[in-house]
């Protein structure tokens, strides 16, 4: 269900840190260029959310560095993408959020905020990610409020979701998505990264 653990954490942030590695050893004519990263899954959760025991049991050992994972997604040097393939609940739909840009899959597949539901709390950090991506009153309240699970079509027209496509086009898609916006991470990202970071500094 590729909920988050400790560990699940570290090694997205690994990654993360792995492609921001790469893109500062470019040739200075491949950086030109730019480029753009999408995230997907398989099956029939794109992400389930926290581990919540889990998460409870550890407290700020864990949710500091899953703060700081979004974060580091939220001011990536390249434009992000995330394909989601099936359900994105709680801080699965928080990691979704954190993406420049998102493309659904049609036919299957809710993204929703349960913690109401589920009886946890949002943190600030939690809650700057939902608000600055969901910024229409009345839908960050079915959202935040309610724990409504938005299925693709109400995601798109809610305007947190881009596109809502079949599942044989769902990675075609994000990649036209990622095609489009690479050129905006031309030169290791520098200024893209800068204009994220001031355009998302209250979160």
């Amino acid at each position: 269900e590729n909920r988050f653990t400790l560990e699940f954490v570290h090694q997205i942030t690994k990654a993360l840190d792995h492609v921001e590695a790469l893109l500062a050893d470019l040739p200075e004519a491949e950086q030109a260029r730019g480029g753009a990263l999408i995230t997907t899954s398989t099956g029939k959760f794109y992400s389930n959310g926290l581990a919540i025991e889990a998460a409870m049991e550890q407290g700020e050992k864990f949710y500091k560095p899953y703060l700081a994972m979004l974060a580091q997604l939220l001011t990536f040097p390249l434009p992000t993408v995330a394909a989601i393939n099936g359900h994105a609940f709680a801080g699965g739909c928080m990691f979704a959020l954190a993406h420049d840009y998102r493309v659904m899959r049609a036919d299957r597949g809710w993204m929703a905020m349960n913690e109401v539901d589920i009886g946890i709390p949002l943190s600030p950090g939690m809650a700057a990610i939902v608000k600055c991506k969901i910024n229409a009153p009345n839908v960050l309240r079915e959202c935040a409020l309610a724990g409504h699970r938005f299925k693709s079509s109400d995601a798109v027209a809610a305007g947190f979701v881009d596109r809502a496509v079949a599942e044989d086009q769902l990675m075609s898609t994000a990649v036209e998505y990622a095609k489009a916006y690479a050129p905006k991470g031309r030169n290791g990202g520098k200024v893209l990264r800068l204009i994220k970071q001031e355009v998302y500094r209250e979160t």
